[in-house]
């Protein structure tokens, strides 16, 4: 290991040597770029006259193409419909060198978000998406556990689409065959992860589950008694424009925000636990990791959508 100032850092053949599996809800992000001259007769909303198309990897699939341009290798193991835009996900993916396992429904619409672009700013956005049957989630279980014994990490994306009902035995089962386990958390019942080894929940999806608080030690008390009840070895709640705090058996670590410029913060977190997973599964502890992860979402936040941090930028 080497590093900056206090923080050790994997290095380029380190990272390569190791794959993360990425496991949750992916999409399609679909950008609509046009002019905006006129408001339309028809309703007081501008006209947008399309110019230009873009698509990039959402969901989990960019937390995938967060880990592979760090550096490591990356495994996705999702489902995904029989149209167009999993096609495309496909292509995008194979792109990237994502290496993807994609379970198949043909009654399920692949997640595409659609946001409409005029004078650089985002003017609607449209979701196209259903839940997937249960039959295809048990094959994604199968999948997961045949995947599972040649990976370092295990990161599940969790965007509340359906993608992850397994979750729970899927843990289990990584932590049986000696793996970290990341989560990036939704919902309102975190019992669902019981047993991961880091949970990345934003301020928003803490104070859902352990209430409002009224002060650091508030905090620092929730923090300790979700960990214990979920038997977590750590919680790394990411503040936004007040950084990012650690908590862990050994206490809490903070960092302090290192974003320039906040354009964007669409797929931040995507980016924040992608890092974590990568330098995890490279030998970091976690406490070690964190700084790095503060520095590449404060790097994306200055991009526009969803971004990735290479491995030269990161640890300039």
């Amino acid at each position: 290991m080497s590093g900056t100032p206090g923080w050790p850092r994997p290095t380029r053949e380190a990272l390569a040597a190791r794959r993360v599996l990425v496991v949750g809800d992916v999409m399609l992000d679909r950008y609509w770029h046009g002019a905006v001259d006129r408001i339309s007769p028809e309703a007081p909303v501008p006209v947008v006259r399309v110019n230009r198309e873009e698509e990039r990897l959402g969901g989990a699939a960019n937390v995938a193409l967060n880990v592979r341009a760090l550096g490591a290798q990356a495994t996705l193991l999702t489902v995904v419909g029989d149209d167009e835009p999993a096609r495309k996900l496909r292509t995008l993916l194979e792109a990237q060198d994502v290496r993807a396992v994609l379970g198949a429904d043909a009654q399920l619409r692949t997640i595409v978000k659609l946001r409409v672009i005029g004078r650089q700013q985002q003017l609607v956005r449209i979701d196209f998406e259903n839940q997937p049957t249960h039959e295809v989630l048990a094959q994604l279980l199968d999948d997961f556990e045949r995947e599972l014994p040649g990976h370092d990490a295990v990161l599940f994306s969790d965007y509340g689409k359906g993608g992850l009902a397994h979750v729970g035995r899927m843990i289990t089962m990584a932590r049986e065959a000696g793996k970290p386990v990341l989560v990036d958390p939704k919902g309102s019942d975190f019992s669902r992860y019981a047993g991961a080894d880091l949970i990345t929940p934003n301020r928003a999806e803490l104070a859902q589950v352990v209430g409002q608080w009224a002060s650091e030690d508030e905090l620092r008390e929730r923090a300790r008694a979700l960990r214990e009840r979920l038997g977590l070895a750590a919680l790394l709640l990411t503040r936004s424009e007040e950084g990012m705090t650690l908590y862990d058996a050994q206490g809490e670590r903070h960092v302090d925000a290192d974003a320039r410029e906040v354009f964007d913060v669409t797929g931040a977190g995507d980016t924040v636990i992608a890092t974590m997973a990568a330098l995890i599964a490279a030998g970091l502890p976690a406490s070690d990791a964190m700084p790095w992860a503060n520095r590449a979402g404060g790097i994306v936040v200055g991009r526009f959508g969803t971004a990735s941090v290479g491995y030269d930028e990161l640890f300039a």
